[in-house]
């Protein structure tokens, strides 16, 4: 019996890369030079598309493959797949949400920490011999017992806001209504309201059209010169030339970001400044994530062509 054909949108590491070519005929379409060649070639064969978050599927892609009957994401996001060209064209789509929620939550907050305490600068100041020439590194800010607000209170809005709690932290959050929680949030109605109760702001949102940048110029005035932003979820949540304008202008005081336009090209007016950190967008960067987030794709694949039904279906 013949295995059945997916397309390879992205390439994955190399223990999920044996484990597709195992179970499957795999075309890898991340590497082919001339793409419309290669649509050409396989596209009526082109049973699943394996995708990751970043990479997604778009309408071209979905139409190309006219017996598609499955797209299985690498990651919780999922806002790169043109969901209505799937629908109208009945293929099921799958994430990995759960698996990556808490190493995420931890590069929020390790960044929170990372740039309110200056760890970056304060590390070359001893490596360059600033300190022996120079004395203490200038004071940087505190994060215990200030305000920190959550736009978007889903899984990894939930892990943050766990996280915070044992900084004694004046914790709120938006939402599209007040959500039910152990602990004692406090509920804005809007991100601009929101924003003026921090003094951090950690965007969690998943992505759609509806939050396209929905952290704007006056989120970001609202938050404030002493206001850090820290943006672990999808860079289409945050209107970046308003940030950008905002860091250098000093409306706003810094940003933590992992996630950009056009990445990885990103905008060179963020290599100049100073207030912010910037990450490769690797909150989910851990071998142990990784491995969790393969299998539970790998799972959806397998249940689909086994009849089974899909594990987490979108």
């Amino acid at each position: 019996m013949s295995k059945p054909i997916i397309l390879l949108a992205g390439p994955f590491p190399d223990s999920d890369m044996q484990a597709l070519t195992d179970a499957y005929d795999c075309r890898a379409y991340f590497s082919a030079v001339d793409k419309q060649a290669f649509l050409n070639e396989h596209g009526d064969h082109i049973r699943a598309i394996a995708t990751r978050g970043s990479i997604g599927a778009d309408a071209s892609l979905i139409a190309a493959c006219p017996n598609l009957e499955l797209i299985a994401v690498y990651g919780v996001g999922y806002d790169g797949v043109d969901m209505a060209a799937a629908q109208a064209q009945n293929v099921h789509v799958t994430n990995t949400p759960d698996v990556l929620t808490e190493d995420v939550a931890d590069l929020g907050v390790a960044m929170m920490l990372s740039l309110s305490r200056g760890m970056n600068g304060a590390e070359t100041w001893v490596r360059d011999g600033s300190w022996e020439q120079k004395g203490l590194y200038p004071l940087q800010r505190r994060v215990f017992g200030r305000s920190a607000g959550i736009l978007g209170l889903g899984r990894i809005g939930i892990a943050v806001a766990n996280r915070l709690r044992g900084f004694g932290m004046n914790i709120g959050y938006s939402d599209l209504k007040p959500t039910q929680t152990e602990h004692d949030l406090q509920f804005f109605d809007d991100a601009v309201s929101l924003a003026t109760h921090s003094d951090f702001l950690f965007v969690t949102l998943a992505a759609s059209e509806k939050t396209r940048h929905i952290v704007d110029a006056s989120v970001l005035n609202a938050l404030g010169p002493d206001g850090m932003l820290i943006n672990i979820s999808r860079a289409s949540n945050v209107d970046e030339p308003a940030l950008l304008t905002a860091l250098e202008t000093g409306k706003l005081g810094s940003a933590a970001l992992d996630v950009f336009d056009g990445e990885p090209h990103i905008n060179p007016r963020f290599l100049k400044l100073n207030n912010v950190l910037l990450q490769p967008h690797h909150a989910s960067g851990t071998v142990e994530t990784r491995a969790d987030m393969g299998q539970l794709m790998l799972a959806n694949l397998a249940s689909h062509f086994t009849g089974k039904g899909l594990i987490t279906p979108v």
